[in-house]
């Protein structure tokens, strides 16, 4: 399976697997961007995707993210199939949660991609469920 990918700057590499394990495509910033205290920015990562038919990619942080004191403001990115035209370039939208400016520098490896395949389902409308209610948000534990 082949995935395209079009980078923006070419002076930066291009996203890959870090290890032979690895399930999810490392991203490199574009641009070197400051996002102040509790504040949210839109950080550009160099590229456009268009994934295998089917597919979609899903966009993810790197775990070491939060060491900087940064998460993705939206949890994770949703990347549709045709999401994939030259301008299409993928951003992370990134929350600063401390109490400092953060920067972001260009080269820097903040998210990832990690495709996945796409099933399309019927959509049926339904007056009840016909299952017994579990009660809401963590109802098997604490």
């Amino acid at each position: 399976m082949k995935l395209q990918i079009r980078r923006l700057d070419k002076t930066l590499p291009l996203p890959e697997y870090k290890t032979e394990g690895a399930a999810g495509i490392d991203l490199y910033v574009r641009e070197k961007t400051q996002i102040p205290a509790r504040s949210i920015a839109v950080v550009p990562l160099n590229v456009s995707i268009k994934p295998p038919t089917e597919h979609f990619v899903l966009l993810a942080p790197r775990s070491s993210l939060h060491k900087r004191g940064l998460m993705f403001a939206n949890s994770v990115g949703i990347m549709d199939e045709d999401y994939c035209g030259d301008d299409d370039e993928y951003r992370a939208i990134l929350y600063n949660f401390t109490d400092s400016d953060v920067l972001v520098a260009r080269g820097d490896r903040i998210a990832q991609a990690v495709i996945l395949p796409r099933e399309k389902v019927a959509i049926e409308e339904v007056e009840s469920m016909e299952s017994v209610s579990r009660g809401g948000i963590g109802s098997t534990g604490i």
